[in-house]
């Protein structure tokens, strides 16, 4: 014998049946691991501690060629400089004179060219600028000195190691 229920004791059941559904749900998010914040899928960091111009300019080169790739690939990508010692060189107008990290007449030659590559990957492709706040001080550079997009880490070699170790950050150095 079949027991046959009425329509609306069954759309009960059904009801009832999505709510257990539901909450059963809500219970497995409630629980659930709680989502990273945004990591990007590419995190690299170049260490400029060099005088050479020339250096300097492969290295905006090589961060260009990298970002446009990224982008055509639409990669979400976190890439730094850090700039130690001789580095310091390209992030001011200031000739540096008396120090040892003062203007050659190569640098003076580039560094209108050098500048503008420079603070277009910053503003254009969101490339991170960093300054080693020990090398700054130390030769008494004010920090108004120092071009727009640029942060101050406390030390240099200490930022690139937490890059690398914390972070995940690929390491590139140009020669």
């Amino acid at each position: 014998m079949t027991t046959r229920y009425p329509a609306r004791t069954r759309v009960h059941a059904v009801g009832f049946g999505l709510a257990l559904l539901l909450l059963a749900l809500v219970a497995s998010l409630a629980f659930a691991p709680q989502a990273k914040a945004f990591e990007p899928e590419a995190k690299v960091v170049y260490h400029a501690d060099f005088a050479d111009p020339r250096r300097f300019s492969a290295m905006l080169t090589s961060i260009n060629n990298m970002m446009t790739h990224y982008q055509n690939e639409f990669m979400d990508v976190d890439v730094r400089i850090v700039f130690v010692a001789h580095g310091i060189r390209f992030l001011t107008d200031d000739n540096l004179a008396d120090t040892p990290f003062e203007a050659d007449e190569a640098l003076k030659e580039e560094r209108d060219t050098l500048r503008g590559r420079l603070m277009s990957l910053a503003s254009t492709h969101g490339v991170k600028l960093e300054l080693c706040e020990i090398t700054r001080s130390q030769i008494g550079l004010d920090q108004d000195q120092v071009y727009n997009h640029v942060e101050f880490v406390p030390s240099g070699v200490v930022r690139i190691a937490e890059l690398q170790n914390e972070k995940g950050f690929a390491y590139i150095k140009i020669e």
